[in-house]
């Protein structure tokens, strides 16, 4: 009982200092993983090496929690095997459970799947951001609007969203917030309504693909859902979503922003062309991250793991462009990859601890609800959260919540179409529910600090005015989204 207190507070109050930013969030994830693997979690200080905690990879083993009542009141976590994993023969299983179980025991408790996916993705991108590339789109989309206001906000913001799924979101932002400004500034025109409606993109778009935003390579690694099956289930609601946003910009600002003919000329007279600092790996770099998306989509097929496509194309990035290998490592975001596998241990103290267990026990309440009513309420509720706590920080702990309560709720247990249906409303909610404030998801932050260093303060209030109204209506959009998709696919 004192183990499952301490891991509540140290669990709790991690949280507690990454949504308040009183210290940074990697250090805070950091320390809060420190006192789980030295307190909690079992491994080779703990004398034991006893502990099987289940593999991350669903595709080499599927196993199932399931926690039972002891008879002082406590509870007891195990995993059992129902089947043997999809398209996987049993000595392939026995031979990969085997492997598991050389590793070190703290090496167990961190989703190195989702580490790697972003550390490949980060240095590719990083390799194709030196070339000028993105900086050509976001001029290019400025010029092809002819320097019409509203027209190059819809532009610059399909670009965005466009980009962001299949990049990193802050990436994304940083990458074209630079020109938006330079934009905004030959037009005369204030500077933050274009950021904003960027950053509210970046996380729209992101919603549409496995790799597109954090907590999707999150929820695709713990529900073993492929990058191909995200394009199928999300990326056409998605784009209507965009479509829908970019309209309602159209309306809303269409007669607030004006300019006059100098101004629209000032803006024809940027050249694209200056942009591309170096056509040769530019042509290298694409062709490599077109073959990488390529790999995205057919990893499912022939057995990949995103990681592995995320890295080849990584180092294939490495070998064609031949940059500077120690100058494009150094550019990787460390401190992100560092916050997930912090938040990753963290959430596997807390799970050992039979915190999360006691997480699950509070959707009780919704075991006999019809399957959309559940879905429903557990989207609002994660929604909710996830724009008051950030997106990833509370989807690496609720896909273990979900994760349990649809391997013991009857509605669930035996419909693989409703566990999904649960999996991509979650996904919806925890991105969408991102632009809600500030803090909800990273890149809000990023374009806050660029509006600051540019004279334009973006407080909270700020932000929830232009992100609140998006959030509700994608929400709304969305509920209605997976109530057809119940009704059409699931019963």
């Amino acid at each position: 009982m004192l183990s499952f207190w301490f891991a509540t507070v140290v669990f709790f109050g991690t949280y507690v200092l990454i949504a308040t930013e009183k210290i940074h969030k990697t250090t805070a994830a950091l320390v809060g993983a420190a006192l789980m693997m030295i307190f909690i979690l079992e491994g080779p200080g703990h004398g034991s090496g006893s502990h099987q905690a289940p593999p991350r990879d669903a595709a080499t083993m599927v196993q199932l929690e399931k926690t039972e009542e002891t008879a002082d009141g406590g509870s007891k976590v195990t995993y059992v095997t129902p089947a043997p994993a999809k398209n996987v023969v049993p000595s392939a299983t026995a031979e990969a459970a085997s492997r598991y179980a050389k590793l070190d025991m703290f090496a167990r408790y961190s989703n190195f799947d989702v580490v790697f996916t972003l550390a490949g993705m980060m240095l590719l991108v990083n390799i194709l951001s030196g070339t000028g590339l993105f900086q050509y789109v976001a001029i290019k989309c400025a010029k092809l609007a002819k320097g019409s206001p509203i027209r190059t906000m819809v532009l610059l913001v399909m670009a965005t969203a466009t980009l962001s799924a299949f990049l990193d979101n802050v990436t994304t932002v940083l990458l074209v917030a630079p020109v938006t400004l330079v934009v905004a500034a030959e037009m005369a025109l204030p500077a933050l309504p274009f950021l904003m409606a960027e950053t509210i993109a970046s996380n729209i778009g992101g919603t549409a693909t496995l790799i597109g935003d954090p907590p999707n390579l999150i929820i695709g690694s713990a529900a073993n859902l492929d990058f191909m099956a995200f394009l199928i289930n999300l990326t056409p609601f998605v784009a209507l979503i965009l479509v829908l946003y970019c309209i309602c910009l159209w309306l809303y600002y269409s007669k607030r922003m004006h300019v006059n003919v100098e101004q629209r000329a000032r803006i024809m007279e940027l050249d694209e062309a200056s942009a591309i600092t170096d056509p040769v790996n530019m042509r290298r770099g694409g062709i490599v991250m077109g073959l990488t998306i390529l790999g995205f989509l057919v990893h499912g097929a022939v057995g990949l793991q995103p990681s592995v496509v995320a890295m080849t194309g990584a180092a294939l990035a490495l070998v064609v462009c031949r940059v500077n290998v120690d100058h494009a490592l150094e550019k990787i975001e460390w401190s992100t990859l560092f916050f997930f596998m912090g938040l990753f241990i963290l959430v596997a103290g807390a799970e050992k601890a039979g915190l999360m267990a006691e997480f699950g026990k509070l959707l009780s309440f919704a075991s006999d609800w019809p399957v959309p009513v559940t879905v429903l309420a557990v989207m609002w509720i994660s929604g909710t959260a996830a724009a008051v706590m950030n997106n990833v920080s509370f989807t690496a702990a609720m896909v273990s919540v979900v994760a349990a309560f649809l391997n013991t709720t009857p509605q669930f247990q035996s419909n693989v179409a409703c566990q999904e249906l649960m999996w991509w409303g979650l996904a919806l909610a925890v991105c969408l529910g991102g632009n809600g404030t500030i803090v909800g998801a990273a890149a809000n932050l990023v374009i806050a600090g660029i509006a600051e260093k540019n004279g334009q303060k973006v407080t909270f209030m700020t932000f929830f005015r232009y992100g609140f109204p998006v959030t509700f209506g994608c929400m709304v959009l969305a509920s209605i989204y997976i109530v057809i998709r119940y009704y059409v696919l699931c019963r």
